[in-house]
């Protein structure tokens, strides 16, 4: 496979740079605060971890329903305008945070955001395969996630700076981002939905959700036991690493004072790794089937997540958020590669969608389980809860790899 990703500019249009340069803006802008909204929310309303971590669970659920709706909003109204009202939306969001009083009004902001976030994920994920032709996606997709964690590299130590300060400056950096990428686009992008396209495709009369299914080819999806199987163990070993990202920070402050702009650097280092020693993880693990490869990846996570239950200081936070990014270095581009090769061609968006479903639903249920965990057994309770789950995973993915070898023609 070609990669040029150094001196590619002239191999791409203006507006797919203009997405890159935005995308910096808002990945930088929204990690500034993100990281620390739980720490924030904690200190403000002082409430038990299990309430204030439900606020994560609510906007990832909100999140999900996005998702479904998302991709007819795109093909039908456009791309530019999906992106547009999704960075306004959260530009706004991060503003009323900062003057949220009350449990309900954050609720409402998380609602409001986790609605807001597919929408932009999804336009832009279509506008880039409107400018970008097959046989330069493949690049194009790994300058995007690239620059995604550069940025991401950026926003944590600059946010945590700021946070121990005034949370005022994180906010106001944060809407800054998502709001000045807004207007960039809506200036200067042009639409690239095809609605000529559209108007020559009739749409059926559907009656039934069962109907809806079967158009869209999801019976097709569920019906695939090893594929299914796959996602729920994937989706249940995220949980780990889901928890680690969402309740490290409160965790790293309330149990050993750790403050903002030290612990920033922690994800700042998840950020560098990916972008600097990702290559180098795939060489080596391109070589193997994509399951064993999995389990292996999960199995990292769930090391990493669980190695927070020894650490008592900055560096051994740091070891483990090293631990778990080698093990997101493995899992994520052999699972995504996993998924490909298993579905059929003509259901590739759908057993992609089923498998980030599998993603947000770990994601929604992680803060519960771990704020559950915190409050009624320990703090420390949450990371080896998060190693058992993840041992599990791993131990599933093992079983289901052998059972595929076992399959293989000798």
């Amino acid at each position: 496979m070609r990669f040029n990703i150094f001196f590619p500019f002239k191999e791409y249009p203006r507006q797919f740079w203009l997405m890159i340069a935005g995308l910096v803006l808002a990945t930088a802008g929204g990690s500034m605060i993100w990281p620390y909204l739980l720490i924030y929310v904690s200190g403000k309303l002082n409430l038990p971890l299990s309430a204030v971590a439900t606020l994560i669970s609510i906007n990832a659920g909100t999140g999900l329903f996005s998702s479904i709706i998302a991709g007819t909003l795109a093909d039908r109204i456009g791309r530019k305008a999906v992106m547009n009202a999704s960075l306004v939306m959260t530009g706004i969001g991060y503003l009323l945070l900062m003057r949220a009083e009350t449990f309900t009004q954050f609720v409402l902001l998380m609602i409001l955001i986790g609605l807001s976030n597919p929408l932009y994920q999804v336009g832009a994920d279509a506008m880039l395969a409107d400018l970008i032709p097959s046989e330069q996606r493949n690049d194009a997709y790994a300058i995007n996630r690239i620059a995604n964690n550069a940025a991401f590299a950026i926003g944590p130590a600059v946010g945590g700076f700021l946070a121990t300060r005034s949370y005022d400056f994180a906010f106001y950096g944060a809407a800054a981002g998502f709001l000045s990428y807004a207007v960039l686009l809506f200036f200067f992008a042009r639409e690239t939905l095809d609605k000529t396209a559209n108007q020559r495709v009739s749409e059926p009369t559907i009656q039934t959700l069962d109907e809806v299914a079967e158009r869209g080819g999801y019976q097709r999806v569920l019906a695939d036991k090893k594929y299914m199987s796959f996602v729920v163990l994937i989706s249940m070993g995220l949980i780990a690493p889901s928890m680690l990202w969402i309740l490290l920070s409160v965790y790293t402050k309330t149990q050993f004072g750790l403050p903002e702009a030290q612990y920033g650097w922690i994800p700042t280092t998840n950020a560098l790794m990916c972008v600097f020693v990702q290559y180098f993880v795939t060489l080596v693990t391109r070589r193997h089937r994509t399951l064993p490869v999995s389990a292996a990846g999960i199995l990292v996570y769930a090391l990493g997540a669980g190695s927070v239950a020894l650490m008592t200081g900055f560096w051994g936070f740091w070891l483990s958020m090293v631990i778990l990014t080698f093990g997101e270095l493995i899992l994520i581009p052999t699972a995504s590669k996993y998924v490909a090769d298993i579905a059929p061609a003509d259901l590739r968006g759908r057993y992609m969608s089923v498998y980030w479903i599998g993603w947000g639903l770990a994601r929604m249920v992680a803060p519960l389980i771990g704020g559950f965990l915190n409050d009624a057994i320990a703090p420390r309770a949450i990371w080896i809860g998060g190693l058992v789950i993840g041992l599990t995973s791993a131990l599933g993915l093992t079983i289901l790899a052998r059972r595929e070898r076992a399959t293989l023609p000798s």
